[in-house]
């Protein structure tokens, strides 16, 4: 889970200030459109102000045919308007509407510097009232398009709370885009850390001073219904009673707030810069035969690392490999080998001792939910699972590679293996491109299914590609483990590899954006590890 950190940014002054002295500066009481410079030839002062001037459209050719293009706002001077043959309005600045009448129709035709401009304008009021709602909706509509300067504007609303709700993690995620920063960059992501702490420790504080409010009412809840059995002023002392109550559920309920927002805190499975438990296996795989389809035995292993010696802790590992294990074992027969808290020996044993397990009919799922890394060699990035003792980037220390399991992969007898990867930079596990042949019509009928289940399949599920994933927004699992054990959860009795990506894949990208965030599974063969062409196959044990 890799966690993105955050910083405090101060709005500076936009620097426009030549626009809106002109706006502010304007001749008072005429409203024509100026043609004529004065007489003497020299510009006067209102000639220097930059003013919203439109343009008269150019004459085009297109072959024998000749036409108008729509006239072009620009900001200009006042003078340089004039020898273009533009034209502009003085008009009374505390009314904005004549400078919107200037941008409004190109910024409603889509162009997002006129988008900005709008967004501007209402902002700034031009000395009347700014209407900020109005602003940061066009300037949402001109930073969706990729205008850096609407994205930073947006960005300085959300750190006010102007027109939106005060969010500091928006703020600083329109800011990165601005600015040109990579999500996972080490200045956006420290930033992004800072931002978010602040805010859960906020919250947390309010959790607690909840707590402590609804305490004491129930005590005085509790004082007072002794009192009502043998007191002569029941009535008055009731309608106390019934006010406590009131408040208490109040406060309940802006406890619940509260939580649910530090829920809503994106934490990733990455680590920043700066004791081992094995659950043995617990049952025998049993073979699984479907009509004349034999299937083979059914193994898997469970790696969830949660707690961590040198860098921080995750939240949902123990909760994702808990809900994994029941439902691979109660739900389809798997055999399940479960790794808590596991060290570099550990993993790196657990792997190897699967040559020993499995044999050349049966089928292998590799789970890992925890910290992953990546370091760039060249034009090559190579992905890391970190066991608890893992030192913190850079010093790779204890760090498992990804080569260290493809070439197991390789080795495994197994006809079939899936690894499902849910850490940071899972998808750098496998180079392969995503897999082909896969869309929501497809059919995976049991000709589908008779056609692939003699090939050997390599296959990997991960939680995101080349990039950070989320390690919460899954009620209580990360936002990927979620939708996997849910779809594995509900299934018919047999899902392939593809079918199930394709029901997890718009589910997870959907709750990520939910908190501003952007996420999305892979799911491809991993090359170098003998795949050829096979699928993964979950059937139900009632089949």
């Amino acid at each position: 889970m890799c966690k993105h950190h955050a910083s405090r940014f101060k709005k500076p002054v936009v620097a426009i200030s030549l626009l809106f002295a002109a706006l502010l500066l304007s001749a008072c009481g005429s409203q024509d459109v100026k043609q004529q410079m004065p007489a003497s030839g020299t510009p006067d002062i209102d000639d220097l102000n930059v003013v919203d001037c439109l343009l008269p459209g150019q004459v085009r050719s297109l072959g024998s045919t000749k036409y108008m293009t729509p006239r072009r706002p620009v900001l200009t001077t006042a003078a340089d308007c004039r020898i273009r043959g533009g034209e502009y309005v003085a008009y009374d600045r505390a009314d904005y509407k004549t400078a919107l009448a200037v941008w409004m129709p190109t910024a409603e035709a889509g162009d997002a510097d006129a988008q900005a401009n709008v967004g501007e304008i209402f902002e700034r009021g031009l000395g009347g009232s700014p209407n900020y709602e109005a602003a940061a909706i066009w300037y949402r509509k001109a930073a969706e398009q990729g205008n850096p300067r609407a994205q930073f504007n947006l960005g300085t609303l959300y750190e006010q709370g102007l027109g939106v709700e005060k969010d500091k993690l928006q703020a600083l995620n329109w800011y990165r885009k601005a600015w040109g920063l990579e999500e996972d960059s080490v200045m956006y992501q420290s930033a992004a850390q800072e931002a978010q702490d602040e805010l859960r420790a906020q919250l947390q504080k309010t959790l607690s001073e909840k707590d402590t409010q609804i305490k004491l009412l129930n005590n005085q809840i509790s004082g007072l219904q002794k009192k009502i059995g043998s007191s002569a002023e029941t009535a008055e002392l009731q309608q106390e009673l019934n006010q406590l109550k009131v408040w208490v559920k109040n406060l309940e309920a802006e406890r619940m707030v509260a939580k649910n927002e530090i829920d809503l805190i994106p934490r990733m499975r990455q680590p920043q810069e700066g004791l081992t438990t094995r659950v043995s296996t617990t049952s025998d795989a049993q073979a699984i035969k479907v009509d004349d389809m034999e299937f083979g035995k059914y193994y898997a292993l469970i790696i969830a690392n949660q707690n961590y010696d040198n860098i921080e802790d995750l939240l949902t590992p123990y909760s994702d490999a808990q809900r994994a294990k029941q439902i691979l074992e109660e739900n389809y027969g798997f055999s399940v080998t479960m790794l808590l808290d596991a060290d570099n020996t550990t993993v790196m044993k657990a792997i190897n001792e699967l040559n020993e397990l499995v044999t050349e009919d049966d089928n292998l799922l590799i789970f890992y939910a925890g910290h992953g890394t990546r370091i760039g060699a060249g034009e090559l990035e190579t992905g890391y699972w970190l066991p608890v003792n893992a030192t913190p980037p850079p010093d790779d220390t204890f760090w498992v590679s990804n080569e260290f399991v493809t070439r197991h992969l390789a080795r495994i007898k197994a006809k079939r293996v899936m690894v499902v990867a849910d850490s940071c930079y899972s998808g750098l596990l496998s180079s392969a491109p995503g897999y082909l042949f896969m869309d929501e019509k497809a059919q995976y009928t049991q000709d589908y299914i008779r056609y692939k289940l003699p090939k050997k399949s390599r296959l990997l599920l991960a939680s995101g590609g080349d990039q950070p994933v989320l390690d919460n927004i899954g009620q209580g699992h990360s936002v990927f483990a979620r939708a996997f054990l849910d779809t594995l959860e509900g299934a018919g009795t047999i899902i392939s590899g593809p079918e199930l990506y394709l029901k997890i894949k718009d589910n997870v990208a959907s709750r990520a954006k939910s908190v501003g965030f952007d996420q999305m599974p892979e799911f491809k063969a991993i090359k170098g590890a003998g795949h050829e062409v096979g699928d993964f196959f979950f059937v139900r044990k009632a089949s």
